[in-house]
């Protein structure tokens, strides 16, 4: 089924959109939140409360891209989770690396102005993304939005797993580079 088709269920009120995502996203959306989380039934749970919030937020939203939109859901459902679960214990794994990686070139954010400057932070790093050449959008996409593992990466764009490591370290010093230049940090 098309997406307009999916998003049409949805506006209908029509639990069928339900089926229908799960159908064509379900194991797109799963290996997110697996990649996030490294916890099967904590992925399963999350993709069920994808759903959920995906029926609530349409209508009124009307995505121009539904697999987008719902990766973005489940991205923040499987963080929300992971902070929840880290809280408790703290672990190590792959989402720890990650959070490490970044937080050299992004700062921690709290509070009603860090919520703002998150936005304006969420507009930058997409422009940076669209700027780079594809093959390093794609390994930049895969470690940091898709949550993979530097292997994986690897192994997929047929890299050995330093030369990802140093890609990636230099997107970040770019990154953070062009986020000094839009004075979102202070060099």
């Amino acid at each position: 089924m098309k997406d307009e088709e999916i998003i049409e269920l949805y506006f209908k009120r029509n639990e069928r959109a339900i089926e229908e995502t799960d159908s064509k996203y379900g194991n797109y959306l799963e290996s997110i939140a697996e990649n996030i989380l490294n916890d099967e039934l904590d992925a399963e749970e999350c993709l069920n409360d994808t759903y959920l919030k995906t029926w609530d937020r349409i209508p009124p939203t009307r995505p121009r891209v539904l697999k987008a939109f719902l990766a973005k859901i489940t991205r923040e459902l499987a963080f929300d989770k992971y902070r929840a679960i880290r809280s408790k214990k703290r672990g190590n794994g792959t989402m720890h690396e990650i959070l490490d990686e970044l937080e050299e070139c992004i700062p921690a954010s709290n509070g009603v102005e860090q919520s703002i400057l998150g936005k304006e932070l969420e507009n930058i790093v997409a422009d940076f993304v669209r700027a780079l050449p594809e093959r390093e959008a794609y390994i930049f996409l895969s470690r940091y939005f898709y949550v993979e593992d530097i292997t994986d990466i690897s192994k997929k764009y047929g890299m050995s797993k330093n030369n990802v490591s140093v890609t990636l370290s230099r997107l970040r010093t770019k990154l953070q580079t062009r986020l000094v230049k839009e004075g979102y940090l202070v060099s």
